[in-house]
């Protein structure tokens, strides 16, 4: 039986010098590991700041605060005029139409829409409906992917009308 056990150890000691590996893993070592790994997380960090900074459109209002005083005054004004917004877009045309709240077309002073994506303002287009008549339509090529219509209208009498609607294109 110990024979046994001497054969195995001498057999294991034999391997572990085989195995061995040249150049030991010392302190040095496990330090540059370590601070590789964490170079790569952050040049990917940078990476994705760079690309996010890259891609911001821009800035919504200058002072939220002071455009959140008017806010609930505007919304209710806007709710008042019961107007619905039923935009279709057939791959080469974008048509709008404005609903009242019977249901006619609605008499619009000014209506300004454009075109782009939620993420970014290099593909914004700004269109021209011509007429003040609805319904609106007015030649457009999109690519696919979701895009976003920002529409604002000011009704006859004078109030501000503003909606975002989602567009998805296939």
């Amino acid at each position: 039986m110990l024979e046994l056990l001497l054969r195995g150890w001498i057999w294991i000691k034999l391997k572990a010098r085989r195995f061995k590996s040249p150049k030991p893993l010392t302190g040095r070592k496990v330090l540059a590991i370590g601070l590789s790994a964490f170079d790569v997380i952050f040049a990917a960090n940078m990476a994705l700041v760079y690309a996010a900074i890259g891609s911001f459109p821009g800035l919504e209002v200058k002072n939220s605060y002071v455009a959140s005083q008017s806010f609930d005054t505007e919304r209710s004004a806007q709710l008042g005029l019961g107007w619905t917004v039923l935009p279709s877009y057939d791959g080469k045309t974008l048509v709008i139409e404005i609903r009242d709240a019977d249901g006619n077309p609605a008499k619009l002073g000014r209506l300004d829409v454009s075109v782009g994506r939620a993420t970014t303002a290099a593909n914004d287009v700004k269109l021209d409906f011509g007429e003040m008549r609805g319904p609106f339509a007015a030649p457009l090529a999109l690519s696919g992917g979701k895009w976003e219509i920002r529409l604002a209208a000011v009704s006859a009498d004078g109030t501000a009308f503003k909606q975002r609607l989602p567009l998805y294109v296939k």
